[in-house]
């Protein structure tokens, strides 16, 4: 992390706000010990077979085909769980992702539940959003995937979602204005209504109310699986490839077509963002990644190679019907934020804050 982060602040000795606030927020799940760590575990997992006994799945799991989710995934099957692998697709997988989501989903013989969004409506809603030269356009594909994944635990009588989101790799606060509220429904109309795009139709949107049914009114609960469990990234991945016939990506997220062209040309070239600062960062004071390691990395390009770009630049505008001349015009216009647009930033807030109070009294 250095000074090209928003709002970030060096102490005396160097360490950035991000790094203590993790460590400070983190306290209780870095010092846990084996045998609390183990309780925890046991008694969540108790919960979950007892909450799906009756039902031929206690839980579900959304898979990328990224290493998080597929560990999850496993981890489920290894310990007795009766899991419905979900996946949203929007139309750009890459074939990689694709074969390792078919080997895991084949060794396992676990079901999978796919929702497909209609290429010509979310084609649509992302040109809404470059229009509106907001940061965030995954704000379609992240809050999508979250939609899917609490309809498919209504729809098969489940009630516990198990995410690959875990504080080992990605649990330091990502730096305001990299990112946008994910379930914010209210901001991917509104954007859609600006910039003339559709209106929602096949596209399954999640916003603040909806997350509150799902978890209160349905009891839906959303878990982060992988911080049950002593997660280290390359023990997995060494796992996965042995066992799995997995096939690793350069970098996080990588897993989608337009995931990693938007994380390694777009937003380091339109918006000035390196994601990779992040997620090393989080690998490094996690002890699963020397800085000098991440600091080398960061010195290479956001990609295998420079051809591996130039490929994915023309899917991306063959895809979208591009021209390159309307690639360059895009990166080269000024960012709008997101709360130019309408919004339930303040809703999402105010929820926090009465689920927060709630939460003390009980």
């Amino acid at each position: 992390m250095d000074s090209s982060t928003p709002n970030i602040i060096f102490d005396e000795v160097n360490i950035c706000n991000y790094c203590s606030e993790f460590l400070e927020r983190n306290n209780d799940f870095i010092h846990i010990s084996e045998s609390e760590q183990k309780t925890k575990f046991e008694n969540l997992l108790t919960t979950i077979k007892d909450s799906g006994k009756n039902n031929k799945y206690d839980c579900v799991v959304g898979v990328s085909g990224g290493v998080d989710s597929s560990w999850v995934l496993i981890n489920a099957i290894k310990h007795g769980l009766k899991p419905l692998a979900v996946h949203m697709d929007n139309g750009w997988n890459s074939e990689l992702a694709q074969n390792n989501i078919s080997n895991l989903l084949e060794n396992l013989g676990v079901d999978l539940h796919t929702h497909v969004i209609d290429w010509s409506e979310y084609r649509s809603l992302m040109q809404a959003f470059f229009d509106a030269d907001v940061v965030d356009v995954e704000l379609l594909y992240d809050n999508a995937m979250l939609a899917v994944n609490y309809q498919s635990a209504k729809k098969f009588g489940v009630k516990y979602i198990l995410s690959g989101n875990n504080i080992a790799t990605e649990g330091m606060r990502m730096p305001n204005g990299w990112n946008h509220l994910k379930f914010d429904k209210r901001n991917i109309i509104g954007i859609s209504k600006a910039k003339k795009g559709p209106k929602i139709n096949s596209f399954p949107a999640i916003g603040t109310i909806d997350r509150f049914k799902f978890e209160y009114i349905y009891g839906i609960k959303w878990t982060d699986f992988l911080d049950y469990t002593s997660f280290n990234k390359d023990d997995a991945l060494l796992e996965l490839e042995l066992n799995y016939g997995y096939k690793p990506y350069p970098y996080k997220h990588y897993e989608s077509i337009f995931t990693r062209f938007y994380q390694g040309y777009i937003l380091p070239n339109k918006f000035k963002i390196d994601k990779r600062k992040i997620h090393l960062s989080n690998l490094v004071i996690t002890n699963q990644m020397s800085r000098d390691l991440a600091l080398t990395k960061l010195q290479e390009i956001p990609y295998p190679s420079l051809r591996d770009l130039e490929e994915d630049m023309d899917y991306f505008i063959k895809k979208m019907n591009w021209s390159h001349k309307e690639l360059d015009d895009y990166i080269s216009r000024s960012e709008i934020p997101h709360k130019k647009f309408p919004s339930e930033v303040g809703l999402w807030n105010f929820a926090k804050k009465v689920h927060g109070l709630i939460t003390n009294i009980f």
